[in-house]
């Protein structure tokens, strides 16, 4: 028998569109021999199922099932594509963890702990995992620019702390920038972390759970054409992403053992990307992220064509996984 899978998207932050994109791709490429997928917007107006008419009808919250046509439709798995909030900073996961649903990312706290850029990077410190150098700012914190530059020095990276697709980053090439990125970074969040700029190869890193198995899938360069990785660049054409990166063989070896082990001390399941940088022939962490873009264009689905694994078997897997 199919089974129903929700695919929850949308959400309540600044990449609610992007996740629309990734669920919509989910939707198109699941198995329809297998499954059975429901469209599910999440948005902090209203939970609902969205048909391929553009009919709704509202989500009920109790158990998360719906009425459609007076039938009542429960769900077997839900295929997690919210980028941001509520779906990658373990609201969600807690939600669905208390109903015994299977979902396709990682649990409550492993969600949570990755959206928040300076306590993840502070966790995996005593584990050697290289990050750069860092300085916080919470909203109302006075502002030493001197201090600042002292600590991480310039240019640096001023970035809101739980933020995804590049929202509230800016990069301080001059003290006087600095006022107005951090303005720029407290419009996405209440903290924002300030980090030295690492010159090296840039490289992003997917881990997924795939057959029962920690696998890194072929590694991604970036080589942006604005100044930074930044929201153009990333999904407006402004890069180049070569797959597989032009890397040494000692570089590929650190950056895979690095990413895995970020995978396991974490108990990662489901998809992760991880973002390096390499300084001085170390690679240094700078994110790792639990529901990456699934667009066609993204770069985990771009890893796994590489690795010969179809956006269908990807999305199946994690499917399969869940539902142990």
């Amino acid at each position: 028998m199919k089974k129903n899978i929700a695919i929850i998207m949308g959400g309540y932050s600044s990449e609610y569109q992007i996740s629309l994109t990734s669920g919509n791709v989910v939707y198109e490429t699941l198995d329809t021999e297998k499954y059975t997928p429901y469209r599910i917007h999440i948005f902090e107006n209203k939970w609902v199922h969205v048909d391929d008419n553009n009919n709704e009808f509202t989500v009920d919250k109790n158990d998360f099932s719906v009425m459609v046509n007076n039938t009542k439709i429960s769900f077997d798995c839900v295929f997690n594509a919210i980028h941001g909030s509520p779906g990658e900073d373990g609201f969600m996961q807690g939600y669905f963890e208390l109903l015994n649903m299977p979902h396709t990312s990682c649990n409550m706290y492993q969600a949570a702990l990755t959206f928040n850029k300076r306590d993840l990077l502070s966790v995996l410190k005593p584990y050697g995992i290289k990050t750069a150098e860092s300085f916080y700012l919470n909203l109302g914190d006075p502002i030493n620019e001197d201090t600042i530059i002292a600590k991480v020095g310039l240019p640096c990276f001023v970035k809101a702390n739980k933020a995804g697709s590049s929202f509230g980053v800016s990069k301080a090439h001059k003290k006087e920038d600095l006022q107005k990125a951090i303005e720029v970074a407290f419009k996405e969040d209440d903290e924002i972390i300030i980090e030295s700029f690492l010159d090296g190869i840039e490289v992003s890193v997917g881990v997924i759970t795939y057959k029962g198995k920690t696998t890194v899938l072929p590694i991604t360069e970036i080589v942006s054409e604005n100044d930074f990785f930044d929201y153009e660049a990333k999904y407006l054409g402004k890069s180049q992403e070569i797959t597989p990166a032009r890397l040494t063989k000692v570089q590929e070896e650190k950056v895979i053992a690095e990413a895995k082990k970020v995978y396991e001390v974490l108990k990662m399941k489901g998809f992760s990307r991880s973002e390096f940088i390499f300084k001085d022939g170390e690679p240094h962490l700078l994110e790792m992220n639990t529901v990456p873009g699934l667009t066609r264009e993204s770069i985990l689905p771009q890893q796994a064509a590489a690795a010969n694994i179809s956006l269908t078997e990807l999305f199946d897997n994690a499917i399969q996984e869940a539902l142990k």
